[in-house]
């Protein structure tokens, strides 16, 4: 592939995203601009906002490469990544938007009345950011890597430094028209090489596709049906504590909005996620040298040289290389936003613009550093182990806080401590390599299938030994969360 194209395709990207940053920043004007867009972001440009900074490395790389390795079994990630959506929609969109918070700590505190809780959801908060943040710093540095011969390091490092700006710059508002082109920009880069992709293969005669080979994966080959449910559960549950998820309802107008942007989510991610199983199934026919671990995610980026090549493999190779790059840089944006929302309000001396735009960098500098120190496991496993943490933690604080008043403080202290810890726990142990096979390394490389349901029976558990601690204003919490804005 010609590097000379490659390189302006995403030269092109980043330029785009800090010229329509700088859109943003024109009108960013107050604090509630820059956390979360004066709530004043309508239906659809909220879901393609929402729809760009979600559809991340996982889904733009990862997909395909596990659809090239694994077959039809590994669509359950789209389907997961999809449905999570109908999920948000029946619990939690229109609720959380009516909470009138910022963050989820915020959520937490006003539901709770406890700064502890408020404390240990901000921790949280930030483990899950910066576990997601890693592989998207991981997939900007393989993209280069491949196409580029740059070392592994400097794609990660440019997309860190492009958000940072972008992201300190003009926060929320900003960051919504980023993601909102990044998402079109993608989309596109998908769907035009796929159209030629499919008919280059025509042309070739149909070659029949292998759906039987398989490599071995994190604990997939020992369980595999064991690992398909714990795929299941962190998906269809962990998509509604995403901080950068989470944080962009919060910018609806009203409840109504929230449920509308959700619908409009679930149309547009619904579209895209018909593209990399197709990117995946045509992977096995022109790249299937690709062995396991990273390098399988880089089917999507050497399709187009391998099955059409000349000049149009280029420049499809090159829109290709500058849609993978806009998701890196658009899921990293909204992470990025989380993060330095929870360290202003929560580690930083004040809450102000100015402690925002510190608290930036430094939300992104502890995943660069964990980009460089960790890498082989594929993208969309490694993804899924970020929501696997969030079903584990914020899925039952979400759920029991909306719907059931009798939570309380140590109740929800518990179900984040054994739930979303244990979870954590298990996570660090697969990264670190520690158990390599069997059920062990299964259960701790899928976790979500036991630990989601410890968080649950911790909370309600521990809420009724502690009824005389439910906190005075949960009624009115109640309240404000179900009944229509011009009711309460």
């Amino acid at each position: 592939m010609s590097q000379s194209y490659t390189v302006t395709a995403v030269a092109a990207v980043v330029v785009a995203t800090v010229l329509v940053g700088g859109f943003g920043l024109r009108i960013s004007r107050t604090t509630s601009d820059f956390y979360v867009a004066s709530r004043t972001v309508g239906p659809s440009l909220n879901a393609a906002a929402i729809s760009g900074e979600y559809l991340s490395a996982a889904s733009f790389l990862g997909v395909a490469g596990l659809v090239l390795l694994h077959g039809p079994d590994m669509l359950w990630y789209p389907v997961g990544y999809t449905a999570g959506y109908l999920v948000l929609l029946v619990f939690v969109a229109a609720p959380l938007r009516r909470s009138g918070a910022y963050t989820l700590p915020d959520f937490a505190e006003g539901r709770l009345e406890s700064r502890a809780v408020r404390r240990l959801v901000s921790v949280f908060v930030v483990g899950a950011g910066w576990l997601y943040l890693v592989p998207q710093l991981q997939g900007a540095g393989l993209t280069l890597k491949i196409l580029t011969g740059v070392p592994g390091w400097f794609g990660g490092v440019l997309v860190a430094l492009v958000v940072v700006v972008a992201v300190a710059a003009g926060g929320m508002r900003s960051i919504t028209f980023v993601q909102a082109f990044q998402y079109w920009l993608k989309l596109t880069a998908l769907l035009v090489p796929a159209v030629f992709l499919l008919l280059a293969w025509q042309g070739d005669g149909r070659p029949a596709f292998d759906v039987v080979r398989a490599a071995s994966g994190v604990g997939r080959v020992d369980h595999p049906l064991y690992a398909t449910y714990g795929l299941i559960v962190a998906t269809f549950l962990g998509t509604m504590g995403l901080p950068h998820v989470v944080v962009r309802f919060y910018t609806s107008p009203n409840g109504r909005a929230a449920r509308r942007t959700t619908v409009f989510v679930l149309a547009l991610i619904g579209v895209f996620y018909l593209l990399p199983p197709v990117y995946g199934a045509l992977g096995r026919l022109y790249v299937p040298e690709l062995s396991y671990g990273t390098e399988a995610d880089a089917a999507v980026l050497l399709l187009p040289e391998r099955a059409i090549g000349g000049l149009a493999g280029d420049l499809l190779g090159a829109l290709v290389a500058g849609g993978a790059f806009a998701a890196f840089l658009s899921t990293a944006s909204g992470l990025t936003m989380a993060v330095a929302g929870v360290l202003t309000q929560d580690v930083l001396p004040s809450r102000g613009v100015r402690h925002f735009r510190l608290a930036t960098p430094l939300a992104m500098v502890v995943p660069l550093g964990g980009s460089m120190l960790v890498s082989g496991a594929p993208l969309a496993d490694s993804v899924a182990m970020a929501f696997a943490v969030s079903a584990s933690s914020f899925c039952p604080l979400l759920v029991l806080g909306i719907w059931w008043r009798g939570l309380t403080a140590p109740g929800a202290a518990a179900g984040l401590l054994l739930g979303g810890g244990l979870s954590f726990a298990a996570t660090v142990i697969t990264v670190s390599g520690a158990v390599t096979d069997g059920w062990p390394r299964a259960l701790l490389a899928w976790p979500a299938v036991w630990s989601v349901p410890v968080g649950f029976l911790a909370m309600i558990l521990v809420s009724l030994a502690t009824r005389g601690r439910i906190p005075p204003g949960t009624n009115a919490a109640m309240a404000r969360f179900h009944l229509p804005e011009g009711l309460t």
